[in-house]
């Protein structure tokens, strides 16, 4: 499985997840009005500025704070593709491959630029920077995960088994 897309933010170290959606709308369960307040304790205009396969590479432990899932669902239902970062928040990782929001840990983020168009193969790990020609590793998701994220999450991959 490959993405490609335009890195449309780099975002700083440390962005927590009422950062990502402010504690106001937590209360929202629907994916279409929490995509309108993605990103918005950074950038207001971040939800009507991405586009659809969209990428966001950030710096060091994106997603920390809260344990809520609103952060990843906000993020994946404005048309984020993936974001790609030098690390993540333990619980914001998990909770992303739980609604099958791709999400990769590169150490070499720095060398990615607001506007970069990037190429990433789930099963070699190699994330390819079109614009430049280089190439950057990340650890690849195993089948299992690959299968979670083709399907849009963990739910959806049960109801899937289940119907077998």
């Amino acid at each position: 499985m490959k993405i490609a897309g335009q890195v449309f933010e780099k975002f700083r170290a440390d962005i927590n997840t009422d950062e990502i959606i402010p504690a106001v709308y937590l209360d929202t369960t629907s994916y279409e009005e929490l995509a309108k307040h993605a990103m918005e304790g950074i950038d207001r205009e971040f939800a009507n500025s991405v586009s659809q396969g969209d990428i966001i590479v950030a710096d060091k432990n994106f997603g920390c704070g809260s344990s809520r899932e609103h952060a990843p669902i906000a993020i994946k239902a404005c048309g984020v593709s993936c974001i790609i970062a030098k690390s993540f928040a333990r619980i914001f990782y998990r909770n992303c491959l739980n609604i099958g929001l791709p999400i990769f840990e590169c150490g070499e983020v720095d060398k990615i630029k607001k506007g970069d168009v990037l190429e990433i193969d789930f099963q070699t790990g190699l994330i390819k920077n079109l614009s430049t020609n280089e190439t950057y590793s990340t650890t690849p998701f195993p089948e299992f995960m690959q299968k979670l994220i083709e399907v849009g999450g963990l739910m959806e991959y049960v109801r899937q088994k289940n119907r077998l």
